[in-house]
C-alpha cells in the first residue's frame, strides 16, 4: 500500500520509497518510468503520472541520476548499501546490525524479505519521509545463521507445520508429507529448512529427528541441544579413536619432561566433578620463597591435530552444562579418566611455576611439560573447612568418602598458605581496578528421574577462590609471556563498558540510593564494585548483579590483544580447562611451539578459530541457560497454590516481571490482570501507575504473586499477582 501526500486538489500517490527500493535491488542497472510501472503493477494514468512526476523529484534530490534520457539508477549506490547481521524483536520487527552504522536501522516486518534471526543480510537503507528516521530493507540473505529448528509438529492430511516455541522465529515451517520421516502429531522435532521461495509464505522443511513427546524431561533436554546445534554424543569413529589411544604413564615421555612427582600435590574442585582440569603444588623452598605449581591436564599430548577426535573436540569448542548432565568436549576416555588429574594416579601435565614471596611477588616463572602424582583430591567444602579451622580435621558431613578423617600436617599447612597468598593476590587485583561479580548461582537437587526437588545457591568462598586466583595467576602470565615476544595468541579479551550502558544501569540503582563515579575508568570500576558488596544479601542482589553483568561487554577469544577490562588485566588468556574449552588446547600447542623456538603462527587463521570458540561458547551458554530456565519451570509446576514473595526484575508496557526471592525463578505478571487499578507503562520512571490510585509498581518493588501457568515447551512462567509487599511505594 503507497503513501498519500496532501496537496490541494485530488489526493496523489507517493513512489519514490518504492523506486529507491527497486533501484537499490539492482544499481547499476538503470530503469526507465514503463519498467518500473511494471515492476510497481501500475496500469492507471494517474499513477504512470504520479509514478514520472516522483522519477523527476527524486532527480532533483540528487537521489538519483538521470543516465540517459527518461532513464535512471541510484545517484549514490555503495553509501545506502550495506551487509550484516539480523536481530529479530519478538514483535515480527527486526534491527540491521553493522560496524558500518553508527546506530542500529529499524527493519519493518514488510521489508524483512524471509531474513531470519542472526542472519547476514544485504540491506538498502532508506530515510522515511515522515519521520527522517532511518529504515531498511533486506535485499538478499547472504548466509542463514542456523538451517536447522526445533518445534513441535502439527500434521494436516497431506502436509504439516512445525511451530518453534522461541519468539524471535516469526514464521512456522511447512513440511510436506514424504518429509514427515515418521513424525507423529504433537512429537517434537528437529527440521531443516530447506527451501524458502519467494511468494510462499512459510519456508519449506523436513523432519530429521523426532525428539520425542511435549514437556517430557529428555525430550526437552535433547531439545534445548538441538535448538543451538549441539551435539548428545559422539560418532563412533570418535569413540573408537578415542579408546585406541595410549594412555599409558611411559619412562621415554617422563624422561622428556619436568618430573614434579615428588612435590605435594592436591586437587580442590566441586563434589560431582567428574574431570579434573588442574592441581596445584605447594614447596618451600631453601631461599624461604615458596614454589607453586599450577598443573593442567596435557590433553594436547593426546589430542593430535588432524586427527578425528581433534576436529570433533575443534567442532564442539566447548563443554556444554546443562542442569542434569554434561556434555563433554571430549569423549569420556580422555575426559574422565586419561587427562583427568585423579588422586594418587601419575598424569601428564602442562605447568605454570612460580616462586613467591610473602608479599606474593614474582621472584621466578617456568612454563613447560611436566608429570605429576595427585596425593589428594579435596572438594570445596573440605577444603573450606580446613581453612575456616585451621584444624586438620574434616567430619563426616563434609568428607567426599562419609568418613571423618584427618589431613597431614604438610597439607594442612599448604592449603593454609595458599589460602593466605590468593587472599593477598586478590586483594591486589581488586586495588587494582578489577571487577568483582560474584553472582548467585541457582542450583536444583534432582531426584533420581531427574526432577527437581529442591532449589541452593552456589556461592564463592575462600576456597573458591584460592583456587581461582592461582588459575588467573597462570592465565595471566603465560599471556604475558608470549603478548611481550609479539607472537600470534589466543588471549580472552573483554572491552571497556559501554557508556550508555552504564548510563541506564545507572538510572535503574539510582532508584535504590546507589550510584555510579563516571570520572575515570578506575572510578568506574570501584563504584561497580562498591555497588556489587552493598547490594550483598538485599532483596534487590540477583536484580543489579544481572544488570551490572548485562552492563559489561562480553568477553570474547581473539588474536588482538586489547586487555581484559573486568579483571583488570593487559595480558589474560585461557590456559588452565583444556578438558573443557578447545582454546586452552591451542594456547598450549601455540606455548610449546614458541617454547621450542618456532616463528609466529599464522594470525589469520588463529583468528578464525577464536571466532569459531566465541561463537560456539556464546551457543553453549544460552542452551545451559534455557535448560536452567526449563528447571524453575518445571520446579513450580509442583509449587501452584503456594504464594510466594518476589522482586519486580522487569517492567514493560505488557507488564511485570517478578523474580521469587527464595528461588529465583522469574514470571510476568500480564498488565491486564493487575485488578488493583488500571495500570499504563510510565517509561520516564520506568514504573507502572494506577490510573486512580496514582501507585507505582516499578523495579525492586515486593509484591506476592502465585504461579498461574507454568509451560515447559516455551520455558515460561506466568504469575497472577496477589497483593503488595511492604516495600511497594504506594
Amino acid at each position: 500500500m503507497h503513501k498519500k501526500r496532501k496537496k490541494t486538489g485530488k489526493k496523489q500517490l507517493d513512489f519514490s520509497d518504492a523506486i529507491l527500493n527497486i533501484l537499490a535491488k539492482e544499481p547499476n542497472k538503470s530503469f526507465n518510468y514503463k519498467q518500473l510501472a511494471s515492476k510497481l503493477e501500475l496500469t492507471d494514468t494517474q499513477s504512470r503520472n504520479e509514478l514520472i512526476r516522483d522519477l523527476k523529484l527524486l532527480a532533483s534530490q540528487k537521489k538519483l541520476v538521470e543516465s540517459e534520457v527518461g532513464s535512471y539508477q541510484l545517484a549514490n549506490k555503495t553509501s545506502e548499501y550495506y551487509e550484516g547481521k539480523i536481530d529479530m524483536t519478538t514483535r515480527k520487527t527486526a534491527y540491521f546490525i553493522c560496524e558500518q552504522l553508527e546506530n542500529d536501522v529499524f527493519i519493518p516486518a514488510h521489508n524483512l524479505n524471509h531474513a531470519l534471526h542472526g542472519d547476514w543480510v544485504k540491506v538498502y537503507v532508506y530515510h522515511r519521509k515522515t519521520t527522517r528516521k532511518p529504515e531498511a530493507e533486506v535485499l538478499e540473505v547472504i548466509t542463514r545463521a542456523k538451517s536447522e529448528f526445533v518445534g513441535v509438529i502439527d500434521i494436516q492430511k497431506n502436509f504439516a507445520f512445525v511451530s518453534t516455541a522461541n519468539p524471535k522465529m516469526y514464521t512456522d515451517i511447512f513440511i510436506p508429507k514424504s518429509k514427515w520421516n515418521g513424525a507423529e502429531q504433537g512429537n517434537v522435532v528437529l527440521v531443516s529448512l530447506d527451501d524458502w521461495p519467494e511468494k510462499a509464505d512459510s519456508p519449506f522443511g523436513s523432519v530429521l529427528k523426532i525428539l520425542g513427546k511435549p514437556g517430557e524431561h529428555q525430550t526437552e533436554m535433547h531439545a534445548i541441544l538441538a535448538e543451538y546445534g549441539l551435539p548428545y554424543d559422539f560418532a563412533p569413529e570418535v569413540e573408537l579413536e578415542a579408546e585406541q589411544l595410549d594412555t599409558r604413564i611411559l619412562p621415554e615421555e617422563i624422561a622428556k619432561r619436568r618430573d614434579m612427582r615428588n612435590v605435594l600435590t592436591f586437587t580442590i574442585d566441586p563434589r560431582d566433578a567428574k574431570d579434573f582440569d588442574d592441581a596445584l603444588s605447594f614447596e618451600v623452598l631453601d631461599n624461604g620463597l615458596y614454589e607453586i605449581g599450577i598443573h593442567i591436564a596435557d590433553v594436547s599430548h593426546y589430542l593430535q591435530e588432524g586427527t578425528v577426535l581433534d576436529d570433533e573436540a575443534y567442532n564442539r569448542a566447548t563443554s556444554v552444562y546443562l542442569v542434569d548432565r554434561v556434555v563433554p568436549m571430549l569423549p569420556e576416555v580422555l575426559s574422565n579418566f586419561a587427562c583427568s588429574l585423579r588422586p594418587h594416579e601419575e598424569k601428564y601435565t602442562f605447568s605454570a611455576i612460580f616462586q613467591l614471596n610473602d608479599k606474593v611477588e614474582i621472584m621466578n616463572q617456568w612454563f613447560g611439560r611436566t608429570v605429576i602424582y595427585s596425593d589428594q583430591r579435596f572438594s570445596y567444602e573440605e577444603a573450606q573447612q580446613l581453612i575456616e579451622t585451621s584444624k586438620p580435621d574434616i567430619p563426616e558431613h563434609l568428607s567426599l568418602s562419609g568418613e571423618a578423617y584427618s589431613v597431614s600436617e604438610p597439607v594442612l599447612s599448604a592449603v593454609l598458605k595458599l589460602n593466605e597468598l590468593a587472599v593477598k593476590l586478590r586483594s591486589k587485583r581488586m586495588a587494582n581496578g578489577a571487577i568483582s561479580f560474584d553472582k548467585v548461582e541457582v542450583k536444583f537437587h534432582l531426584d533420581e528421574q531427574a526432577t527437581p526437588i529442591g532449589v541452593y545457591f552456589k556461592v564463592s568462598k575462600d576456597a573458591n577462590h584460592l583456587i581461582e586466583e592461582f588459575m588467573l595467576l597462570a592465565n595471566r602470565k603465560v599471556a604475558e609471556f608470549i603478548g611481550k615476544q609479539k607472537k600470534t595468541f589466543i588471549y580472552r579479551i573483554h572491552d571497556e563498558p559501554n557508556q550508555d550502558k552504564l548510563i541506564n544501569l545507572q538510572t535503574v540503582i539510582a532508584k535504590f540510593g546507589y550510584s555510579l563515579n563516571f570520572k575515570t575508568k578506575q572510578t568506574i570500576s570501584q563504584s561497580l564494585n562498591a555497588l556489587l558488596t552493598s547490594v550483598d544479601g538485599k532483596k534487590e542482589q540477583n536484580m543489579i548483579d544481572t544488570l551490572a553483568i548485562r552492563s559489561m561487554s562480553k568477553a570474547i577469544y581473539s588474536t588482538d590483544n586489547i586487555g581484559h577490562y573486568g579483571l583488570a588485566f593487559d595480558y589474560y588468556s585461557h590456559f588452565t580447562s583444556p578438558i573443557r574449552r578447545y582454546p586452552d588446547v591451542m594456547v598450549h600447542r601455540l606455548l610449546q611451539q614458541y617454547l621450542d623456538g618456532a616463528e609466529s603462527a599464522n594470525a589469520d587463521v588463529f583468528e578464525q578459530k577464536c571466532q569459531h570458540s566465541s561463537d560456539r561458547e556464546s551457543l553453549a551458554t544460552h542452551a545451559e541457560r534455557d535448560s536452567i530456565k526449563y528447571m524453575q519451570v518445571k520446579y513450580m509446576q509442583d509449587h501452584q497454590d503456594q504464594s510466594f514473595l518476589g522482586v519486580i526484575s522487569g517492567v514493560t508496557d505488557w507488564g511485570i516481571f517478578v523474580e521469587i526471592i527464595e528461588n529465583k525463578c522469574e514470571g510476568l505478571v500480564r498488565i491486564r490482570e493487575i485488578k488493583e487499578d488500571y495500570y499504563t507503562f510510565d517509561e520516564k520512571q520506568f514504573a507502572l501507575v494506577g490510573a486512580v490510585t496514582k501507585n507505582l509498581l516499578q523495579l525492586g518493588d515486593e509484591v506476592y504473586v502465585k504461579v498461574k501457568n507454568a509451560d515447559l515447551v516455551k520455558k515460561q512462567l506466568d504469575f497472577t499477582f496477589l497483593k503488595r509487599g511492604e516495600s511497594s511505594e504506594v
